[in-house]
């Protein structure tokens, strides 16, 4: 059974990559069940009605990632 849940955008949504069908991967700060907001990366449909599986991270693990991925090449 789906559980109910809310969401409030907080700022910009920044697109990350276009999808197919109007739907893009975007990284957003978003509050969930009116908590501090996390930032968000998932794929939103073009009216940020329907949402697909994503990653929610704190400011401290997106800096994390953001470090590891700056020191790592990538091809």
């Amino acid at each position: 059974m789906a559980e109910n849940f809310t969401y409030d955008f907080i700022g910009e949504h920044l697109t990350v990559a276009p999808g197919s069908g109007g739907w893009n991967l975007e990284l957003n700060k978003i509050s969930w069940n009116g908590k501090p907001a996390k930032y968000d990366l998932r794929s939103w449909s073009a009216d940020h009605q329907k949402m697909g599986k994503g990653l929610t991270l704190t400011a401290e693990e997106l800096k994390n990632l953001r470090d590891l991925l700056n020191s790592i090449e990538i091809s």
